[in-house]
């Protein structure tokens, strides 16, 4: 997936915590536009030092986006945008 926003970038997410510690993102807000999560189609967990994170590939219809969530600190990034062929 190519970057297609800046890496890192804070945004604000509303996801279910389902029993069994899944975690399904349903909307995430970027530049004050609120987009749906109407399919995630990869999801991954990875480790680094004492931080682990959980990153999703998610699509709301338009474009692809890849979320990560922090489980140390419970913030969500926006890590990269690719626009839907």
């Amino acid at each position: 997936m190519s970057d297609a926003v800046v890496r890192g970038e804070k945004v604000r997410v509303a996801a279910i915590f389902e029993p069994g510690k899944r975690i399904r993102p349903v909307w995430f807000e970027r530049n004050r536009r609120q987009h749906k999560v109407v399919e995630t189609t990869y999801s991954w967990s990875d480790q680094a030092g004492d931080a682990r994170c959980v990153h999703f590939t998610v699509s709301d219809g338009e474009a692809l986006f890849e979320l990560t969530y922090h489980l140390k600190d419970g913030s969500w990034t926006l890590v990269a945008q690719q626009a839907a062929s």
